[in-house]
């Protein structure tokens, strides 16, 4: 968006390519990706609107084909001559007067008029507190490959602590007879296992939900229908403590087929940890030589000072998602949990910002800014359990709609009654399109 307006931008990224969490061994060491990951969102909702996935792509394409698909996206458009390679941001200080000052890696301190922080939130992981030391290894999931790395992951007893949908695809991918592990899967809270196809299309060609009718209503309709999928606790998980989507459900064909063979030993919450015996909630008890953490991740600003801009247990409130009250100059782009999709959601926010760095957008007073986010996160957040993983759930359908039809023209209202923020350049008109600005 920022090259379809000309604007004048640079792009600091800390690797040597593009790609972030979808480059599989990326040097960054930030790539969660393992060497079976397919993506769990079908090509028919992930593609960006003007670059529709291949053809000949599967549904569920694998990680090295969405790589080869944001490659080819930076390609066609021409992107990666703004990108400054194996430079990340180290520091980042706000100007008494606005504007940022940059410390890179490689290219010293740098001035810009307005920061875009799209760091991402799958990097930096989340282990959980229990009671006890365990004396076998204990790893997060970002850091699983394969059955070989960074460990042998054959002839072991192995327990997996979570059950999204990393922590399913590598208790799938463990439990294989093959590999002559035992393989036990815990789990807080339950979840909600619902299928990668129905009547043999992408489950979620099917899944839409409509701004023009109360979420409250649509989830209600899901929560009568979703039984006909199966309830966790006939496949021997744990019941759910929550509705149906109170919670990030679980896509996987092959988990319920795991546990019904009895290749997955499910079991509840970790209560203690006692040398290499883990005990459970449930009484029961068992000895384990690994241990994977599946627990989510944090959402981590590195380069900014903590008493500046934090997220403590993910909490950040931002307007739209996008900008912190009473910083005009900075705007957050990504940090969501999008249901059902992540980049046409990306891709809904980079429309205002392209808006907003030529001048066409403005954001509201403060005090209405915060109203605003108070409302959001009740129609998004508000009936779902109280998680650090919950904090940034959103639905794209209803969020893109807002964005399009009422945030983008009622922010251009707002631009030509109070002119442009300073980066901009110039005023503007009805007739103007783009100008320069440099973020």
């Amino acid at each position: 968006m920022l090259t379809d307006y000309d604007v004048e931008h640079t792009v600091f990224e800390a690797s040597d390519r593009i790609g972030g969490n979808w480059a599989f061994g990326n040097p960054n060491g930030h790539s969660s990706a393992y060497r079976s990951l397919h993506i769990d969102t079908s090509k028919h909702q992930l593609s960006f609107r003007d670059f529709p996935m291949p053809p000949d792509y599967p549904d569920f394409p694998h990680h090295t084909q969405i790589k080869q698909y944001l490659e080819d996206y930076a390609e066609a458009f021409g992107l990666n001559r703004n990108i400054e390679f194996e430079n990340g941001v180290v520091h980042a200080a706000r100007l008494p007067g606005g504007g940022w000052e940059l410390d890179t890696q490689r290219s010293g301190t740098r001035r810009f008029d307005l920061l875009v922080v799209a760091n991402g939130h799958h990097w930096d992981p989340r282990y959980p507190d229990f009671p006890g030391e365990f004396s076998g290894i204990e790893m997060h999931a970002h850091h699983y490959i394969d059955i070989n790395t960074p460990h042998d992951f054959t002839g072991k007893r192995i327990l997996v602590v979570g059950l999204g949908n990393s922590a399913a695809d590598i208790a799938v991918e463990l439990s294989s007879k093959a590999l002559q592990n035992t393989l036990t899967l815990s789990t807080r809270s339950g979840a909600w296992i619902v299928p990668k196809y129905y009547f043999g299309k992408p489950a979620d060609k099917f899944y839409r939900t409509s701004p023009h009718i109360p979420l409250s209503w649509q989830r209600k309709a899901l929560q009568v229908m979703m039984p006909l999928a199966g309830r966790p606790e006939e496949f021997g998980l744990p019941t759910p403590n929550h509705k149906f989507f109170e919670a990030h459900p679980t896509q996987s064909l092959d988990l319920p087929l795991r546990l019904g063979s009895g290749d997955v030993i499910p079991k509840p919450n970790i209560a203690r940890l006692d040398g290499d015996t883990v005990h459970f909630d449930d009484g029961t008890s068992a000895d384990f030589d690994i241990i994977i953490y599946a627990t989510g991740y944090n959402i981590t600003f590195p380069f900014f000072d903590e008493d500046f801009i934090s997220a403590p247990d993910n909490r950040i409130d931002l307007y739209k998602r996008m900008f912190y009250p009473g910083i005009d100059d900075l705007v957050f782009h990504g940090f969501a949990q999008a249901t059902p999709t992540l980049f046409p959601f990306v891709e809904s926010q980079a429309r205002l910002v392209g808006a907003y760095a030529v001048g066409n957008y403005r954001l509201p007073p403060v005090e209405q800014m915060r109203r605003v986010i108070d409302d959001d996160m009740a129609l998004y957040t508000g009936h779902m359990l109280d998680r650090p993983r919950h904090t940034q759930q959103l639905d794209y359908f209803v969020y893109e709609h807002n964005m399009r039809t009422k945030e983008l023209p009622a922010g251009l209202v707002r631009a030509r009654q109070q002119g442009p923020p300073r980066w901009a350049g110039v005023g503007v008109t009805p007739s103007t399109t783009t100008t320069e600005a440099s973020a």
